[in-house]
């Protein structure tokens, strides 16, 4: 008889569990669902003898595992900040619809719902704004780690090495030294800690972003001003050289700040993951955020405004677009700021950021390549093949061209992602170490498959196999210049080498 293994409940009443039937062994599990979500750990009953043959490896006896490549349909935490219905084309910040808080808001102000799950009252709004602005200035000592790099370093590169290098500065925000438990108490004294570093991180990653950027100016840097804005500030500490009386263009501050409101949060994406898997370990703040940035850099990621750039530069001109768009449909070419991995109708962000390129050009006039986008934009959109597989525009197709139109390099791009993404890992962070029962290390499973046991064998008597996967074996590099001729020289030690 088929042995059920959970509790049942009267007969033809709707139950909140998934009853699944093993028929390897014919026994019938229940599964709770709270929430539309079933705990993985709940397979792990699941288990069956080896069959005769089967790798030892696959641990069958021990239970299921749940495979999920790339985080598909798996909820690792739960959260209240971020709220996306990709087949809607939906967006909320705390249940506020993003449209809302783009037409009406401003982003430390977006900042601080992220963060604390309300809209401040006025005398709260002052306070987090004048502790944000306070603590935007860097420590001196900074310089000499920016300077230290490269003329022609990425910015990126010198961003994550910033925020990294910045824990060392503040021994009281590293649970490595003062104790595991130092944001995890929700006390006072550790709450107050918590916001200090929040402070930190959301003030100096601003002052980081455009020291990186002028590092590659080769100018020297700005202290940050008093009586501008989050972003009006940020622009000053880029652009402003002798000038007395500095003040960024308003039209260009305001677009900018919108644009760190569509990109504060964006609920468990790549790097955000990446910032709450580092986390985990209750490593300090400053190190989690630089591996945020880390993730951010990688091309699938941070830098998509880019290839909508490049590609649109490939193009060259609106004729070449429907030779282009055929590319495209012979996987020729990709097809860069369409589709979102979330997103199955339309990125909600991008009507807003439409709007704000319309802005942003009556103020820098048209960018060259807007036509050739314009045109690109409309060949899609009136093609079956892209229709029919929901290739719409997301964020990522507008943002590019504001970012040109406003002047930023291409590869700077990516920073103006991580600046207002830090609002977010850090809203997230937070909620982590203040959730109930504490912060567990995160510990995916793998499914082995590589070999079973082998036994040592020395080297003088391993044959290779001619057939060998060339993935398997290293690759010798070719050597030039001095390492050529150190290659051909004689020398005590050359034979370890």
């Amino acid at each position: 008889m088929p042995q059920n293994t959970g509790i049942s409940q009267a007969k033809g009443q709707p139950r909140d569990e998934l009853t699944v039937r093993d028929e390897r062994t014919g026994k019938v599990y229940t599964i709770p669902i709270k929430d539309n979500t079933v705990q993985a750990t709940a397979f792990k009953k699941i288990a069956a003898p080896l069959k005769a043959g089967e790798r030892p490896e696959n641990e069958t006896q021990r239970g299921l595992r749940v495979a999920d490549k790339g985080f598909l349909n798996t909820a690792v935490i739960t959260s209240e900040i971020t709220y996306i219905d990709g087949e809607a084309g939906v967006l909320r910040y705390r249940g506020y619809p993003v449209e809302q808080l783009a037409e009406h808001s401003n982003f430390l102000e977006v900042a601080y719902l992220l963060i604390y799950g309300s809209l401040p009252t006025r005398p709260e709004y002052d306070l987090f704004e004048h502790e944000v602005m306070t603590h935007s200035i860097a420590h001196v000592d900074a310089e000499g780690l920016f300077k230290s790099f490269r003329y022609d370093a990425h910015p990126m590169a010198i961003l994550s090495s910033a925020f990294s290098a910045l824990g060392s500065f503040y021994e009281e925000a590293n649970p490595s030294l003062r104790g595991q438990n130092l944001f995890t108490k929700s006390d006072p004294a550790s709450l107050a800690n918590m916001d200090k570093q929040i402070y930190r991180l959301i003030g100096k990653a601003t002052t980081f972003a455009a020291m990186a950027y002028r590092v590659r100016q080769g100018r020297s840097f700005v202290t940050p001003p008093t009586g501008l804005g989050y972003t009006a500030s940020f622009l000053y500490q880029m652009d402003q050289l002798s000038e007395q009386d500095y003040v960024p263009s308003p039209t260009l501050a305001r677009a900018l700040d919108i644009l760190f409101i569509l990109h504060a949060d964006h609920e468990l994406n790549a790097s955000t993951t990446t910032v709450l898997q580092t986390g985990s370990s209750l490593v300090d703040p400053y190190s989690a955020v630089a591996a945020g940035v880390a993730s951010l850099y990688g091309p699938l990621h941070g830098g998509a405004n880019e290839a909508v750039i490049r590609m649109l530069v490939s193009i060259g001109h609106p004729k070449n677009v429907p030779a282009f768009i055929e590319s495209v449909k012979k996987r020729e070419k990709v097809l860069s700021g369409f589709g979102h991995r979330v997103y199955k109708t339309s990125d909600p962000r991008s009507f807003i950021i439409r709007k704000v390129a319309d802005e942003v050009f009556k103020e820098t006039g048209k960018d060259e390549l807007l036509e050739t986008a314009m045109a690109l934009h409309d060949a899609a959109m009136a093609d079956e093949y892209f229709t029919s597989r929901k290739l719409a525009p997301n964020v990522d197709f507008w943002s590019g061209l504001i970012y040109r139109a406003m002047g930023f390099p291409m590869d700077f791009f990516p920073v103006l992602f991580v600046v207002p993404r830090v609002v977010g890992w850090l809203a997230h962070w937070r909620q982590m170490m203040l959730q109930p029962g504490g912060v567990k290390i995160w510990r995916p499973r793998q499914v082995y498959v590589g070999s079973g046991r082998r036994d040592y064998v020395p080297i003088d008597e391993r044959k290779e196999e001619p057939s060998r996967d060339p993935k398997s074996k290293p690759t010798a590099v070719p050597h030039s210049g001095q390492s050529k001729r150190t290659h051909l020289a004689q020398f005590k030690g050359k034979a370890k080498l």
